[in-house]
């Protein structure tokens, strides 16, 4: 008999999203959507550390990671799902009012930390990236 498995999408309850777009508009932060590609390796496990950076790529300023979404962060781990896209989501301080691009960047003592690099500033500061690997 073969089990067939049934993704199901997560409710963010209403009160949660319209208070976080008071906090948006309040505070101008900056939300990153990130997709961890689909992995042909069983047991892949990723986390995020607090030493995420947002880094303005016209000036010296680092965005700070606030918060987390579906993913743990460092030193727990999150189980990835085998061959399927993984999403979470980042939530870092605002932008400099002149940023027009800047990186993703995970500045952690090992190797493997995410990378993205010059992700063009839009004016809603929500971004969808693909996340990958620095080495």
């Amino acid at each position: 008999m073969e089990v067939e498995e049934i993704l199901v999408k997560p409710i963010i309850a209403k009160e949660l999203l319209e208070s976080l777009q008071t906090k948006i508009e309040e505070e101008k932060q900056v939300i990153v959507h990130c997709c961890f590609p689909a992995s042909p390796f069983l047991g892949n496990l990723i986390r995020i550390w607090n030493s995420t950076y947002l880094l303005d790529n016209q000036s010296e300023h680092k965005s700070k990671l606030i918060h987390a979404e579906n993913i743990t962060i460092y030193p727990n781990w999150t189980a990835v799902p085998f061959m399927r896209d993984f999403w979470f989501t980042l939530v870092f301080s605002g932008l400099p009012r002149d940023c027009k691009s800047f990186d993703l960047k995970e500045v952690i003592p090992e190797e493997g930390g995410f990378f993205v690099e010059s992700i063009k500033r839009n004016s809603l500061d929500v971004y969808r990236v693909k996340i990958s690997e620095s080495f």
